[in-house]
C-alpha cells in the first residue's frame, strides 16, 4: 500500500477537505459531470470490460460505470476518498466497485496488459513535473491490454483566468500573480489562505497531447469539456431550466474539437489507445 506521504502536502490537505465528494453536484463541476460522461461513453462500448479509475476520488465515475456492469477497480492517492469510495459501493450493493484501494498513479499494482480501460481523471494534475506525467501515462500503458483505451483528464492553462474573470477575483492582486504564472509555465502554487485550489499543473491541449505520445500510445480525440460556457455567472440558474441546460450542452459539443477553443474549456480529455 502506498502512503499518502509520498504526495504534495498541500494537494493532500486541500483533498482532505472532503470537497470533491460535492464538486460535481454545483456549479460548472455539474457541466464538467455530464460532458466528462458524454465522452467516455462514446468509446467504451458494452460490458464485459475491466476499467481501472486512477485517481478515482471519491468514487463518482467509477461507481457510475460499476452501475452500468463494468468491472470497475479504483485507485487514490488520498486516504479520504478511498473511504468514500468504499461507502459510495457500498451504497449500491447490487453493483458495487470490484476493488477500493490506496495507491499512485506512478506505480500501479496490477499485470502488464490486464486492463481494458483506464481512467486518468485527476493525476496529471497534481503531477507538476513532466516526467511524472509521462511515468503516469507509461504505467496506464503498461496495465492496458492491445487495444485498450485511455481516457486522460487535464485542466486547462487558462482556467484560472477564465475563472477569475467570471467570479471577480482578478480584483485581488494575489489571485492575479497566480494566474500569472499558470500563463507563463502551467504550475499553479496556491501560498494565500484562501480556496484558489492546490499545487497543480496546467495544460496547454497541444502539451497533453505531446505527453500522451511520448507514453507510447496512440491519439484519437482531444476534446474540450465544458466549452465556454462554464464562466457564466447565472450558470446556476440557467442549470436549472432543462431547455436552457441543453443550450449549454449543445454549446460544449459544438465546439469541442475546434482548436482554438479546447483551452477555453477547464477540463480537456484525451482518448488514446495502446495499439502495440
Amino acid at each position: 500500500m502506498v502512503a499518502d506521504v509520498s504526495f504534495d502536502p498541500d494537494m493532500l490537505g486541500y483533498y482532505a477537505r472532503g470537497l470533491e465528494a460535492t464538486r460535481l453536484g454545483h456549479g460548472h463541476g455539474q457541466l464538467e459531470l455530464i460532458r466528462t460522461q458524454e465522452i467516455v461513453s462514446r468509446y467504451l462500448g458494452a460490458p464485459p470490460k475491466v476499467i481501472l479509475d486512477v485517481g478515482g476520488g471519491p468514487g463518482r465515475y467509477a461507481c457510475w460505470l460499476a452501475g452500468q456492469g463494468y468491472e470497475v477497480h479504483l485507485v487514490d492517492a488520498v486516504s479520504l476518498h478511498v473511504d468514500q469510495a468504499r461507502g459510495a459501493s457500498a451504497a449500491q450493493p447490487g453493483r458495487p466497485l470490484a476493488d477500493v484501494r490506496l495507491g499512485d498513479a506512478r506505480n500501479l499494482e496490477w499485470p502488464d496488459a490486464s486492463i481494458d480501460v483506464v481512467l486518468l481523471l485527476g493525476p496529471l494534475y497534481h503531477l507538476t513535473e513532466r516526467v511524472e506525467r509521462v511515468a503516469a501515462l507509461r504505467e496506464a500503458r503498461r496495465v492496458l491490454k492491445r487495444d485498450g483505451l485511455l481516457i486522460a483528464a487535464a485542466v486547462s492553462r487558462f482556467a484560472s483566468l477564465l475563472d477569475g474573470l467570471s467570479d471577480g477575483l482578478l480584483g485581488d492582486p494575489e489571485y492575479v500573480r497566480i494566474v500569472e504564472r499558470d500563463l507563463i509555465d502551467g504550475q499553479h502554487r496556491n501560498p494565500t489562505p484562501h480556496d484558489y485550489f492546490t499545487t497543480a499543473f496546467f495544460h496547454r491541449p497541444d502539451e497533453l497531447s505531446a505527453e500522451i505520445s511520448e507514453a507510447g500510445l496512440a491519439m484519437e480525440e482531444l476534446a474540450g469539456v465544458e466549452g465556454p460556457a462554464w464562466i457564466l455567472p447565472d450558470l446556476d440558474n440557467r442549470w436549472l431550466d432543462p431547455e436552457q441546460r441543453d443550450r449549454l450542452l449543445w454549446a460544449a459539443r459544438t465546439v469541442e474539437h475546434e482548436p482554438s477553443l479546447v483551452g477555453m474549456s477547464a477540463h480537456i480529455l484525451a482518448i488514446a489507445r495502446k495499439t502495440a
